[in-house]
């Protein structure tokens, strides 16, 4: 079962779902900071057209942007069970980890795994993060 459309939601790039329940899992795709207009929260470009990246703000967005996601299936970020990172550079990890702490504890939260790539699908992307959810279905 694929989630609900929500209007916040930036639709997927390519054909496949944001969003999956499998039995009592909730599936989320790989989720960037991009909003539903196709920008990215954390890259602002400056008066000599250069662009800036904060992974701090791009952490923030795509933490938000899973939240959104799960929430299309009755779920939210307290039933997400695991976390695999994607990071364009390793230099961005003690401000992608000091974000995921405000939104998880370190006894409670997700296993989460950690991995540089060499690149993600758009150049302003810092960060990609995709989830994985228990939520049994006689509770949703």
């Amino acid at each position: 079962m694929e989630g609900k459309v929500l209007s916040t939601n930036a639709q997927p790039l390519g054909n496949y779902p944001h969003v999956k329940r499998v039995g009592n899992f909730i599936y989320v795709s790989g989720t960037s900071s991009r909003r539903k207009d196709n920008t990215h929260v954390g890259a602002n470009q400056d008066a000599q057209g250069n662009w800036i990246l904060d992974i701090e703000a791009q952490t923030k967005a795509v933490i938000e942007n899973i939240g959104s996601l799960l929430e299309s299936m009755d779920a939210d970020l307290s039933h997400v069970i695991d976390i695999t990172t994607f990071l364009v550079d390793m230099k961005d990890f003690k401000g992608y980890n000091k974000v995921y702490g405000s939104f998880f504890n370190h006894a409670t939260g997700p296993t989460r795994t950690t991995v540089a790539v060499h690149q993600l699908p758009h150049p302003n992307l810092l960060i990609e993060i995709k989830a994985v959810a228990y939520l049994p279905l006689s509770n949703a």
